[in-house]
């Protein structure tokens, strides 16, 4: 169970900071790429944390942090509201490094000129460094960067040195004479700056003195002992979906706390082909947990019948979830607890932590768990991690790669990949299309390079011809996608005969499809799924 199928209980306490650990503090002053900049900062085995932009200095003492980074964001410097840090935090002997708007803010409060640019800058361009240092160790003299700004610094006052430039941006990297103070321009967080990883790692390792010692299976052992310290002898409640993030959850809570461990598997009718059976597989047969399997798919799907309105459809889904897990939940003797798959990124998108950003993203998220009448209290092992650091921690655990490495599914399931209403018949269709288009992407070796693939089933019927007569059938849709983050992406280019025998394997096989499309579209401006 993710935490888009929950509500929210704002009681949850929400200070993350592990204890003893090396961290670098992202103030996030509303770029899109704040999760980006604190993946990058954990590829070097760093833990570190997003934080609201105005976060006292008293609190950041209290952190300790071994660096500080402000992130870039959409605001001017002077405009009005723009987001602003406490001025107190230049004064703490903490290493800084300001990324686009963060080094116009840094530079700003430092006592230099910030003016709107000349010309805007955006997309790629090329940088040149003038000053080496230990900042750019291992960089080249000349890169390509990406930018994104209007505004820029304008004139340094003597406390800075230029580092490097572009054709328009004289200023595009800048050290402080006498503290550890960076500024960039452009964004090295994104992939489209060469070099930009090791940017950062230069920044966290060279000038933070960072070790780099937050390690997966240091956090596994971590998170066992506060497990067992906070559940004592009490039943812990897991609500498995057959995805990632719950399936490691699960494992974690039962190398934690074994037989006292309880999960429930409510199946909607909306799951891929076989997915009943590997959950069953899994989590009964291997690990021998208590699992709770409730077979709930005519009562969700009597309950959808004749909606096609997508937003009206999750709300149903998740009424009807919540009602049968409460119910399957209440005999479960002596259970205290519920733990759910919350993820970082849900965490700082839904505005939940104490110290995370101001505002919040997406409310859809609502992080903190079932309804607070059910009595439970959480427990939410994964609130620390990404995507990609859960699936390192699932292999640690011991769960097989085909599971860990398992494309992301929606909550709602195929509800929102069969557009219209939904039919047990247009759902089996889905069904067999998905396990073909999977399938075909393992035997071409892609299934690793594609972060998600799957079928859409339109409610638009078209005139085919098969043998030697005509059909009025479906019409199936293929979406495959390739990203770093989710937050955007771009349309695989697979191979023309791989879409090709995709297709021919669909139209020949799934009765009622004559006609398949692929989806070429990026995100933005599409959203990766199509509901």
């Amino acid at each position: 169970m993710t935490a888009s199928e929950t509500h929210t209980n704002e009681s949850v306490k929400l200070d993350t900071v592990p204890n003893n650990e090396e961290v670098v503090l992202v103030f996030d002053f509303g770029s899109q790429t704040a999760q980006l900049i604190a993946r990058r900062v954990r590829e070097q085995n760093v833990f570190c944390q997003i934080v609201r932009h105005d976060l006292s200095a008293d609190r950041v003492k209290e952190i300790n942090p071994k660096g500080i980074i402000l992130s870039g964001g959409p605001a001017s410097v002077y405009g009005e509201g723009a987001p602003q840090p406490d001025p107190a935090i230049f004064d703490l002997d903490i290493p800084m490094l300001g990324i686009c708007y963060g080094m116009q803010v840094l530079c700003k409060y430092l006592g230099s000129d910030v003016t709107p640019g000349t010309s805007r800058e955006f997309g790629r361009t090329t940088c040149r460094v003038h000053e080496p240092n230990q900042f750019f160790a291992k960089i080249p003299e000349e890169l390509t960067v990406w930018m994104s700004h209007g505004d820029q610094v304008n004139q340094l006052n003597e406390q800075f040195i230029s580092l490097a430039a572009t054709s328009s941006c004289p200023y595009a990297a800048v050290k402080h004479r006498q503290r550890p103070t960076f500024g960039l321009q452009f964004h090295p967080e994104v992939t489209h700056t060469e070099h930009g990883g090791q940017l950062l790692a230069n920044f966290v390792r060279r000038v933070c003195g960072c070790q780099g010692t937050w390690k997966i299976s240091s956090l596994i052992d971590r998170e066992i002992t506060s497990i067992r310290e906070r559940v004592g002898k009490s039943r812990v409640i897991c609500g498995l979906s057959g995805g990632v993030d719950s399936s490691v959850v699960a494992a974690l809570l039962y190398r934690a706390l074994g037989s006292q461990l309880s999960c429930i598997f409510v199946d909607n009718g909306l799951l891929r082909k076989g997915e009943s059976d590997s959950v069953r597989n899994q989590f009964q047969d291997h690990f021998k947990t208590d699992l709770h399997v409730v077979d709930a798919s005519k009562l969700f799907l009597d309950q959808l019948a004749g909606e096609s309105d997508p937003q009206k459809k999750r709300k149903i889904i998740g009424k009807v979830f919540i009602d049968v897990f409460r119910k399957e939940a209440e005999s479960i003797d002596d259970a205290r607890f519920l733990a759910q798959g919350t993820l970082y990124p849900d965490v700082i998108e839904s505005g939940a932590n104490a110290d995370g950003p101001a505002e919040t993203i997406k409310s859809h998220h609502n992080v903190g768990g079932l309804p607070e009448e059910l009595g439970f209290e959480l427990i939410e092992p994964l609130r620390d991690l990404f995507k990609d650091e859960v699936r390192k921690m699932g292999l640690e655990l011991g769960l097989p790669e085909q599971l860990v490495w398992r494309h992301p599914f929606p909550g709602p399931g195929l509800a929102v990949r069969c557009l219209g209403e939904i039919l047990p018949d247009r759902l089996e269709i889905l069904r067999e299309a998905d396990a073909i288009l999977l399938e075909e992407l393992r035997n071409a070796g892609l299934y690793r390079k594609v972060q998600q693939a799957f079928a859409v089933i339109l409610p638009i019927q078209t005139v085919g011809v098969m043998g030697d007569g005509r059909t009025y059938e479906y019409v199936l849709a293929i979406r495959a996608v390739t990203t770093d983050d989710f937050m955007t992406a771009d349309w695989a280019q697979l191979p023309h005969e791989l879409l090709q025998t995709i297709s021919t394997r669909i139209t020949n096989s799934v009765r009622g499809v004559n006609r398949v499309v692929y989806d070429i579209s990026s995100k933005p401006p599409s959203t990766i799924e199509w509901e």
